[in-house]
C-alpha cells in the first residue's frame, strides 16, 4: 500500500491497515534497518496499572511476604 508523506511530515495510514490495529491515539515510533516501525501504546492515568495490580493481588489473597518472596526468586533468576 502507499502513503504519501505532507509537507508538515504527516503521514495517512491506509484504512485496511488501521483496521488491522488495536484502537490507539499514540504509537512508538523506531527506525530498524531503514524500515519505518510503528508500535501501538497504550497511555494510562498514572498509577492506573499500578492500581489494577494492587487489586488483582488482593484478589489472589498473596499477602505482602508473598510478593516480597516472588521478587527475591524473580531477581535470583536473572543472575
Amino acid at each position: 500500500m502507499l502513503a504519501k508523506k505532507t509537507s508538515k511530515n504527516q503521514i495517512t495510514l491506509p484504512k485496511a491497515i488501521v483496521r488491522q490495529i488495536p484502537t490507539t491515539n499514540y504509537f512508538d515510533v523506531s527506525l530498524q534497518d531503514g524500515t519505518v516501525l510503528l508500535k501501538p501504546v497504550v497511555v494510562s492515568v498514572p498509577g492506573e496499572r499500578l492500581d489494577v495490580v494492587r487489586k488483582k493481588v488482593r484478589a489472589l489473597g498473596l499477602t505482602e511476604d508473598d510478593v516480597k518472596r516472588a521478587i527475591r526468586w524473580a531477581r535470583e533468576r536473572k543472575r
